[in-house]
This record gives structure tokens, sequence and C-alpha cells, in this order.
């Protein structure tokens, strides 16, 4: 690993998304975004739902969509953990569409606050896939 790269993994509940050096990661936070870069002081910061970018070590941007989760940062390693990780070649359009749809209708029709929050989440989630899917529309 060279001076200008970091270890980097990112894992989400049912995947390692990428593991390998890396020279930058943007992630998402509730108050815009964090970027990472090699020697960053070592911390630990909640992630929220949003796009997500990184620059491997040949210089070559991956871009993808992340769940909530944490960001760890020590000693030149930085771990995203996060509860689900999307490229946006992976992404069902038509799913993430149908997913809005139904939290949108779940959001009206909710009782609760915890009910909310969680239709809220899932609304959250489908926007930003869709977003994503649109941006790189391949």
């Amino acid at each position: 690993m060279s001076a200008n790269t970091f270890f980097l993994q990112i894992i989400a509940t049912d995947k390692v998304f990428f593991k390998g050096p890396c020279q930058k990661l943007i992630i998402p936070l509730l108050d815009g975004e964090k970027e990472v870069l090699p020697h960053h002081e070592d911390m630990v910061i909640a992630v929220t739902i949003g796009e997500m970018r990184l620059m491997n070590e040949s210089g070559e941007w991956i871009n993808g969509v992340v769940g909530d989760g944490f960001v760890q940062i020590i000693n030149n390693r930085v771990t995203l953990l996060v509860d689900t990780a999307e490229r946006p070649e992976d992404i069902d359009e038509r799913r993430a569409e149908e997913a809005r749809e139904r939290a949108e209708e779940q959001l009206r029709q909710s009782k609760s606050i915890q009910e909310h929050s969680h239709f809220e989440a899932s609304l959250a989630r489908s926007l930003a896939r869709l977003r994503l899917k649109h941006k790189y529309e391949i």
C-alpha cells in the first residue's frame, strides 16, 4: 500500500462491498458528507442512507448507495459497516419504485411514532436507490 492510500473495507449485512487500498472515501452523514483521505484522524462516525463514493488505488471512482451504519477510522484503516450497500447497476428500478410507493402509503396510514420512523427510513432508502440509479443511468 502506498503513502497516498489507506485500507478500506465496506461491509453490508449480506456481503463485502469493497475491500482493498483506497485513495478517497466520501460518505453520507445526517448533516452532509464526509471525505476520508489517507492518514485521516482516528474516529467513529454515524453514516446515514445516501450516496457513497470511493476512489480505488488506480484512481477509478466506484459509486454506491448505502444504508445506515457507521465508519471507523483507525491507523490508516477504514471500516464502513452498513445495513445495505449497492452499486447502481445492481439496483432494480422497478422494485425501488414499488418500495417507494409502499413506504409512502404506509407513512399515510402509520399510527405510532415508531411505525412512522420505520416507514420514513424505507422511503429514504428507496429514494436514494432511485436517485443513484438515475444519476448513473446505465
